[in-house]
């Protein structure tokens, strides 16, 4: 099994190696517009990165929408990584690191085809479906601690 290396923060490499893998997933393989990802919230947001080597496979961000709720975006995983478990990795990472930031909830918008992934993670859907990027998403949240 590979040992990924873990990267957390808002500084510039963090960022940029968290950028290189939206940019191959959200932007290059699901058409969402670039203007759109990068979205000039990745400062105000703490990253995670998990690293094969030297080469960034897996990364998502989170921020407080309040005092105790994480809103964690932008989870992806590259293609060739998917599969080994990197997701739920990279959420379980910033689910702990948004605990000890004082966080008793977390919240997110799931694309409805991983709704599922979300989950077995333990987060159950909250409201209707709606669009984000043109794709199907649902509001779902989960309690932490």
């Amino acid at each position: 099994m590979t040992d990924y290396t873990r990267h957390f923060g808002s500084d510039a490499d963090t960022i940029e190696m968290a950028h290189a893998v939206r940019r191959r997933v959200f932007i290059e393989e699901q058409g969402v517009d670039e203007a759109l990802e990068m979205d000039g919230r990745d400062d105000a947001a703490t990253h995670v990165v998990l690293t094969d080597g030297s080469d960034p496979v897996a990364t998502a961000r989170f921020r407080f929408a309040d005092p105790s709720t994480a809103k964690i975006e932008r989870l992806a995983v590259l293609p060739d990584s998917r599969g080994q478990g990197l997701g739920s990795r990279v959420m379980d990472a910033a689910e702990s690191a948004a605990v000890d930031g004082g966080a008793t909830v977390a919240v997110l918008h799931a694309q409805v085809s991983v709704r599922g992934f979300y989950r077995e993670l333990g987060y159950e859907p909250v409201g209707e479906q709606f669009e984000e990027a043109g794709i199907p998403h649902v509001e779902m949240r989960r309690r932490l601690g």
